[in-house]
């Protein structure tokens, strides 16, 4: 191993030289690389968190508003039936009502599926199918069953809970005053999502409940012949709910005895309007002559946000999108379809997202400066500090030239990882740059001292990036289910650690050779300032005390 690490540093030792001899071709070179690097971010996906294979989705399974419970009961079991064929379920558990009570149009679906590994393989494509792959078949299956309207969901991207909307990828939350307004522009906002092709499984939180009967009175027409809005309930409530009348009691249990009219005289709305109501002054009035009865959809609940009517709409990210692609896109279909007074804004997961990266962001520009101050402590100046940094840049292009390989997204996992080189990669610059001082300071040239300097500390180097990527490997390689998130944070050490450390070798030393030229010219241009202002106040000096003798003596 120490013949090898010698060789390693003959060799480097060798490249070296003309590196420090084209100093200004590398630090180009190496500045071209890492602009063109930047352009990766256009081509890499952006995300919350990466699709995870969990082995598991849910399912929302909704037929018409009005549908009874018998209907959407053998429209959920067509749905079950349709899993009962695919090979790679090995679970079903569902439920028919909604958690939230009374929604028997609506039915939730839990699936769990096998291990990939053990899932057999599809006879059409020859390969295992993913979680996505799978949750895209399922979704064209159950949506082309009549009368059937399916949203599934992933549980790795952003949780789940019971209500509508929690957790998806894509959600807004439209904002007005109106409220038949904003149900109308959030179906057009639906419509040309749905048309964009950037998601799937759009749905939203406005729920139309069953259809109810409503009755309007004609409060002037009831008040000129005497009749109380009381009576028209008391009337109403009576013929259809009925009214207790009395108790039964047979073998030591008691029963209300109701008195209502019979099912067939209350079956259908216009029976309300064939009752009859009596006037203050004692006549009978049929009860269609002072209400108007009309039979309509009713919302379970009207939300709000920041006391402001709101209507959330959230949705799926088609397959081969990314999410911040989605985001814009849906945001855009928003502002071309509301007016003014209306709004959409980001909201659950795409808060989330749009929040995460903005503080990641910004930890890593303060991570940055507070690191060039502790460094500058150290080093006693402010040059030093920069040099040591510019192994970061490089660290950023490694990581996003892996992650495009690997072709993984940018991520709030790999967002992290590169917030973690800044503390790794920044070491083998300092190394090398405090090895120099080091070195200059027992009496050699800088060009001498770089050239001893930076062979000899190629071994630690080496030997702790070898290290750090070693250590990343077995998370970047991880199998199973949750693997997706170590592996994107692991590839962008692995990336981050290996680009940086080749360049550190190289652009470090012919950064640090410019760098100290500049230091030198300034401090020459200061002197030959200083010396020029001596010069000036000597010549001063001399007018000065020239002039005062010549008064004297006239």
């Amino acid at each position: 191993m120490d013949l090898w690490f010698a060789r390693v540093a003959a060799r480097y030792e060798h490249a070296l030289l003309p590196a420090l001899r084209h100093r200004v071709w590398v630090l180009g070179g190496a500045a071209v690389f890492f602009v063109l690097s930047l352009f990766l971010t256009q081509l890499l996906r952006k995300e919350f968190v990466p699709t995870q294979d969990t082995n598991m989705f849910m399912a929302r399974v909704m037929t018409p508003v009005g549908t009874s419970l018998d209907a959407t009961d053998r429209a959920f079991r067509q749905a079950e039936a349709f899993l009962g064929t695919r090979p790679e379920v090995e679970r079903v558990f569902g439920v028919i009502g909604g958690f939230g009570g009374g929604e028997v149009n609506t039915g939730m679906m839990f699936i769990t599926l096998k291990e990939a590994g053990d899932r057999p393989r599809d006879p059409q494509t020859g390969q295992r199918l993913t979680q996505q792959q799978l949750m895209d078949v399922v979704r064209r299956a159950w949506n082309s069953i009549p009368g059937v309207r399916a949203v599934l969901q992933d549980p790795s991207q952003g949780g789940f809970s019971a209500s509508r909307g929690g957790g998806f990828p894509v959600e807004l939350t439209v904002r007005g005053r109106d409220w038949t307004s904003l149900a109308g522009y959030s179906n057009q906002i639906m419509e040309g999502m749905r048309s964009s092709g950037l998601v799937t499984d759009v749905d939203s939180d406005y729920q139309v409940g069953m259809p109810e009967v409503q009755i309007v009175p004609d409060r002037n027409k009831a008040a000129d012949l005497g009749v109380s809005m009381a009576t028209i309930g008391d009337t109403i409530g009576a013929a259809v709910g009925g009214v207790r009348a009395g108790k039964f009691k047979d073998k030591g249990r008691r029963f209300d005895i109701r008195v209502r009219l019979l099912a067939q005289q209350r079956e259908r709305p216009e029976d309300i309007g064939r009752l009859f109501v009596r006037t203050a002054s004692g006549q009978l009035v049929r009860l269609a002559d002072l209400v108007t009865i009309v039979q309509q959809p009713t919302l379970q609940a009207i939300t709000r946000k920041d006391r402001q009517r709101a209507i959330t709409i959230f949705a799926n990210v088609a397959p081969g999108v990314s999410q911040a692609d989605a985001i814009v896109g849906a945001r855009r279909i928003a502002a071309a379809t509301l007016p003014e007074g209306y709004s959409a804004i980001p909201s659950g997961s795409t808060q989330a997202f749009q929040d995460s990266f903005n503080s990641l962001a910004f930890a890593f520009v303060l991570g940055i400066v507070v690191a060039y101050m502790v460094l500058a402590a150290q080093f006693n100046a402010f040059t030093h500090p920069f040099t040591v940094l510019l192994a970061l840049p490089f660290s950023v292009s490694g990581a996003l030239l892996v992650l495009w390989l690997g072709g993984q997204s940018l991520n709030v996992y790999s967002m992290l990882g590169m917030i973690l080189l800044m503390g790794i990669a920044k070491k083998n610059s300092i190394m090398l740059v405090d090895f120099t001082n080091q070195m200059r300071e027992r009496g050699h040239e800088r060009h001498e001292a770089l050239l001893q300097a930076c062979p000899i500390r190629l071994r630690p180097i080496l030997m702790t990036s070898f290290a750090t990527i070693a250590g990343a490997l077995p998370a970047a390689l991880a199998l199973g289910p949750g693997a997706e998130t170590q592996r994107s944070m692991a590839l962008t050490l692995v990336g981050g650690m290996a680009i940086s450390t080749l360049f550190t070798l190289f652009v470090v030393p012919a950064a640090y050779s410019v760098i100290d030229d500049v230091v030198v010219w300034n401090q020459e241009r200061r002197r030959r300032g200083e010396r020029l202002g001596e010069g000036l106040a000597g010549a001063w000096s001399r007018w000065t005390a020239t002039r005062h003798a010549r008064g004297s003596a006239s």
